[in-house]
C-alpha cells in the first residue's frame, strides 16, 4: 500500500545555506484502541519511520507512535551542501510505505 505524499523544498539554495523542508503524508490512521461495532479491537495503522536523505546520507529521521495525527505533517531544516538529491521514505503498518525524491540546485 502506498499513499500520496506533499513535500516542500527550495529548488535552489547557495552552499552553507539552512534550508526548510516541509513533508507531508497523506494516511488514514488508526491508534489500535478503538472498537468497532461489534466490539473487536479495530487494528492499529500508523505511519511509524519517516526518513529523508540527502545526496544517500540521512538528514533527518522520525520514530512516529500511536499519538501522531493522521497525516502527519512534519518541518524540519538542513544544510545545503552541494546539488543533488532529497529522496524522503514513510512506512508504517500493514505494509504501508510511500517515496519521493527532490531535486535542489546548490550554488
Amino acid at each position: 500500500m502506498s499513499g500520496r505524499v506533499l513535500v516542500t523544498v527550495p529548488r535552489t539554495a547557495r552552499r552553507g545555506e539552512i534550508i526548510e523542508i516541509r513533508t507531508l503524508a497523506q494516511h488514514v490512521m488508526e491508534t489500535g484502541y478503538r472498537r468497532n461495532e461489534v466490539g473487536r479491537p479495530i487494528p492499529r495503522d500508523i505511519v511509524r519511520l519517516f526518513v529523508c536523505t540527502y545526496n544517500g546520507v540521512e538528514v533527518f529521521r522520525a520514530e512516529l507512535h500511536s499519538a501522531i495525527a493522521a497525516n502527519p505533517y512534519l518541518v524540519f531544516t538542513t544544510v545545503a551542501t552541494e546539488s543533488g538529491t532529497l529522496a524522503f521514505r514513510w512506512s508504517g503498518d500493514n505494509g504501508y510505505t510511500a517515496t519521493e525524491s527532490v531535486a535542489i540546485s546548490v550554488t
